[in-house]
């Protein structure tokens, strides 16, 4: 079931030409031919003639892999099995960012619990080199059973973080009130299995324990409808036929359903709102928060 709905091609088209260099529609991929293995030295593996892609865990390192490609806005799938068993102290990244010193990101990140404790989803917005807009959730299922689709749509007006196609966070663009948004910076699709066990696990009291490694996370069905950013020369137009129905994504919003869907898992399964902490800002809430109100 779908829970978006969509503007105009007339909005999208002006939005398109403001914003977007480049538009190449990426398809369900193959590991060997989207990702590079950024670090790890042989603890991640891509299996399966491409379909599956593993990274690992151990005391000496963790691992990690990265598109080969950028992205400048876009709707990303990727299927995770976590970490299984007593995972304290690890984390799974699973995450879009840019390059420098003011870089644009946007996070899930899983972190580990002992075994029988819920695993904790960790999302955060940074923009030009700032975030503090974490929000966290539990899940309402296991995600070291089975394979699970964690998504992010990324456009001109909005993020919005989806698992197994329920959204459980909006961030909108706020520029109007001077909150900076994601819109400028090309990023790469980036994930990682690292030791965190100084804060991942009840703020760091609970460390990871080493003989249960290695620790391995799953990955499969990477799934990218997006901007591809190629040398800052293209042109995204939503109008071309061949792209009309792939480019929808750049006007998607949530529907009444995606809405109740959203305010059901918040109000259900969201342990930590950074929108609800006034001792972290006692000198007040970030704007947003005011405006989402």
């Amino acid at each position: 079931m779908t829970y978006f709905s969509c503007f105009s091609n007339v909005s999208v088209t002006l939005l398109i030409s403001i914003w977007v260099s480049s538009l190449i529609i990426a398809s369900a991929g193959n590991f060997f031919e989207d990702f590079d293995l950024t670090w790890g030295d042989g603890r991640a593996q891509i299996l399966n003639n491409g379909e599956l892609l593993i990274l690992s865990l151990d005391k000496a390192s963790g691992s990690g892999f990265q598109t080969k490609n950028e992205y400048l806005f876009g709707k990303i799938d990727m299927q995770l099995k976590l970490v299984p068993g007593n995972s304290a102290g690890t984390v799974t990244a699973y995450y879009l960012r840019s390059e420098g010193s003011a870089w644009d990101e946007i996070d899930f990140e899983f972190l580990g619990n002992l075994s029988g404790d819920p695993y904790i989803l960790h999302t955060n917005v940074f923009s030009q080199g700032k975030g503090d807009r974490e929000q966290q959730f539990y899940l309402w299922f296991d995600p070291t059973a089975d394979f699970h689709t964690y998504s992010i749509l990324w456009n001109p007006q909005r993020i919005i973080f989806s698992v197994d196609g329920t959204p459980i966070r909006e961030f909108k663009n706020l520029e109007s009130i001077g909150v900076p948004f994601p819109k400028n910076q090309p990023m790469r699709i980036q994930s990682s299995l690292w030791n965190a066990d100084d804060w991942a696990t009840r703020g760091g009291l609970v460390k990871t324990d080493w003989s249960q490694a290695p620790f391995t996370a799953s990955y499969r069905n990477f799934n990218a409808d997006a901007c591809i950013w190629s040398s800052g020369a293209s042109f995204c137009n939503s109008n071309s036929p061949a792209n009309n129905n792939n480019a929808a994504w750049l006007s998607e919003e949530l529907d009444s359903t995606g809405q109740e869907r959203l305010k059901w898992v918040q109000r259900n399964y969201m342990i930590y709102n950074y929108c609800s902490d006034t001792k972290r800002f006692p000198q007040g809430l970030p704007e947003e928060c005011a405006a989402e109100n």
